[in-house]
């Protein structure tokens, strides 16, 4: 029995990849990294395997201070957004991992959307 708050996040991130894995019908996914201090999300083509797309709070050329906060996830979802589209990438499947669908992963797949991804 999975007790410690790590193993209970690779069961719940195993959960979510395996539905996933049972709809993809070819659509890339938009997996989301969320650290204490910053955030960062990537467009994957599982079936070649690679990155078509990221970006992160880490990168200087968006000019954000602050890392941790639902500005700056909402400007990483604004990035992801034009890089995909960009890349030819309009609809994906958003990979939450093991974390929560609310705060900053909401606000980063909510301006992802309004910013012309479908997900």
């Amino acid at each position: 029995m999975a007790t410690s708050k790590k193993e209970l996040f690779k069961r719940r991130k195993s959960r979510t990849r395996h539905q996933l894995k049972t709809v993809s019908t070819g659509r890339p996914r938009l997996s989301v990294f969320r650290s204490n201090k910053n955030i960062s999300v990537q467009v994957i083509d599982d079936s070649k395997g690679v990155t078509l797309a990221s970006a992160s709070t880490l990168e200087k050329d968006l000019g954000i201070d602050k890392g941790y906060n639902m500005a700056a996830a909402e400007k990483i979802g604004v990035a992801i957004a034009e890089r995909a589209l960009k890349a030819g990438i309009d609809k994906c499947y958003f990979d939450r991992g093991g974390y929560m669908y609310h705060g900053r992963v909401k606000a980063l797949a909510d301006s992802a959307r309004t910013n012309g991804l479908q997900i």
